[in-house]
């Protein structure tokens, strides 16, 4: 029989992300403060939304609005990287991305600290834009989980898959 693993990944629902951007939408056009200031947020790609406003603090609310809506869909503030406010005519926007995936970089500070601090016998190998650990024992991969859940210095949201 093979080692146990699994994988760690690097994923968007994308059903639950709709959901937010219809949420933010709905609550900005019926909030009082945001009457007669034009803000809005509509999805502009596959991972990518856009908040506009007439003034820059509004546009500034309408993102802390969308983020509340994500926190409650239960999708990581970690995916998401807002710009700054700029002027665009008469308008203010802010465009926010979402990043999918594991970079490479990333993957391999991840492969370090569960080499570092992980228990002996585990193995991380990087696939892509996501990482296969293999151990010996359930109770190591276990510890590798509970490792990188409590870590901090971890740039993107993780879930872990296909454990076997």
């Amino acid at each position: 029989m093979a080692n146990p693993s699994f994988d760690i990944v690097s994923k968007l629902d994308m059903q639950e992300l709709d959901n937010a951007i219809n949420q933010t939408a709905k609550e900005l056009s019926t909030r009082f403060d945001f009457r007669g200031v034009n803000a809005s947020v509509e999805r502009t790609g596959e991972e990518a939304a856009t908040l506009t406003a007439d003034t820059d603090d509004r546009v500034k609310a309408a993102l802390d609005v969308f983020k509340e809506k994500l926190i409650k869909r239960d999708i990581s503030l970690k995916a998401l990287e807002a710009g700054e406010p700029r002027a665009s005519g008469k308008t203010y926007k802010i465009d926010c991305t979402f990043t999918v995936g594991i970079a490479q970089d990333v993957a391999k500070k991840i492969n370090k600290k569960i080499r570092d601090e992980g228990p002996k016998g585990v193995q991380a190998q990087i696939q892509g834009d996501q990482i296969r650990v293999t151990g010996k024992k359930l109770d190591d991969l276990q510890a590798v989980i509970a490792l990188l859940k409590g870590a901090d210095d971890v740039e993107v949201p993780l879930q872990f898959t296909n454990y076997r």
